[in-house]
């Protein structure tokens, strides 16, 4: 299915980025990933604009054009009560910037058919304490998918993807951790990989601007003080 398509993918060197970078070759892809963390392609900080400019440059005099890009890299994670004003920017250069920034820097090269995918978060919707500048990149890159969607009609398809709870280390949990969880366990990075090809396949040409979250449907689920065991300790 993916014979010869070039994909970029961001934060290509471990967990989610990993697995979908080797899903990708194994479908027969060439992959160029950009990561601060060693990887055969391109080691570099994506929240530098010419960093992405130089990566971006590579891609193309390598392969010509683009026919999907993935923007994975994770954001920096900080709470209100110590994020730094420049901690806060560099999470959202990283999370938002570059992702735009890339979809701009490819615009001209984006094959037939190109698909780009963003990583968001479930944290795009819910929270927990101190998690500012993670949980404002993720919202904001699920809302410039839809924007990017609009845009680029009839050029790219732009969707998104929101992870919940996703194990790097594949690990097997068994009792409250996996059974909070409607679906029974804890998700891995499987779990992202397939449904990132699945929105990059011919199967998927009317979705565009969607936003599918993958948590086990956690966020689909209520809780209140006293239900199922759960107490609220204040």
């Amino acid at each position: 299915m993916f014979e010869n398509k070039v994909v970029v993918v961001t934060g290509g060197a471990h967990g989610i980025g990993k697995c979908i970078c080797e899903e990708f070759e194994k479908a027969g892809a060439k992959v160029c990933t950009i990561d601060l963390q060693e990887n055969p392609y391109f080691v570099g900080d994506i929240g530098d604009e010419e960093t992405l400019c130089r990566f971006a440059e590579k891609v193309i005099a390598d392969c010509g054009h683009v026919d999907f890009l993935i923007n994975n890299a994770k954001p920096l994670l900080k709470g209100i009560d110590k994020c730094t004003w420049e901690e806060f920017n560099f999470a959202l250069r990283v999370g938002v910037s570059a992702p735009f920034r890339l979809t701009q820097l490819f615009l001209p090269y984006f094959g037939p058919d190109a698909s780009v995918v963003n990583i968001s978060s479930s944290r795009d919707r819910m929270s927990q304490p101190f998690s500012e500048s993670y949980t404002a990149a993720k919202g904001a890159i699920a809302a410039l998918t839809h924007a990017m969607a609009v845009s680029l009609s009839g050029k790219v398809r732009v969707n998104s993807i929101s992870p919940g709870w996703i194990d790097t280390d594949y690990t097997v949990y068994e009792g409250p951790d996996a059974a909070q969880q409607p679906a029974g366990r804890v998700g891995n990075p499987m779990d992202i990989a397939n449904m990132v090809l699945f929105l990059c396949s011919d199967k998927t040409g009317f979705i565009t601007g969607e936003n599918i979250c993958i948590d086990g449907g956690m966020t689909r689920q209520m809780i209140y003080h006293n239900d199922y065991g759960w107490t609220y300790g204040g």
